[in-house]
């Protein structure tokens, strides 16, 4: 074992201290940290498991994780040939995976005027 694992619960918690005090988010990547055999899985198990977990899939399967710990979650990253391309820790109110992009917004927006539109005519 590398032993890395109160290390890094330590970091999340002045993490989350950072963002409930100033609104700071914080991102630690895994990956960068070397891990010797089961410290991962001790990790994960010491972080527990939240209520919330979305799956995307977008040029690749992505997991995001809430924690047992709110404001703390785990992302989890593979390509399409399913590769771990990122794991990280992420300590924010919510991981800007899942928020709406405004771009997209503007595309619904006009997908649902013209599906009222649509909607409207039938109904005439």
């Amino acid at each position: 074992m590398t032993h890395n694992t109160l290390p890094l619960l330590n970091e999340v918690r002045h993490a989350l201290k950072r963002l409930v005090r100033t609104g700071e988010p914080t991102i630690i990547d895994l990956r960068a940290i070397p891990f010797g055999p089961g410290d991962e899985a001790r990790l994960l198990s010491l972080l527990g498991e939240g209520e919330v977990v979305a799956v995307l899939d977008a040029l690749g399967k992505t997991t995001v994780k809430e924690t047992g710990f709110s404001g703390v979650w785990i992302v989890d990253h593979y390509n399409t040939e399913e590769e771990r391309i990122a794991f990280q820790i992420e300590v924010v109110d919510i991981p800007d995976l899942l928020r709406a992009q405004t771009d997209d917004m503007y595309e619904s927006m006009g997908k649902l005027e013209e599906l009222l539109d649509t909607e409207m005519e039938k109904s005439t």
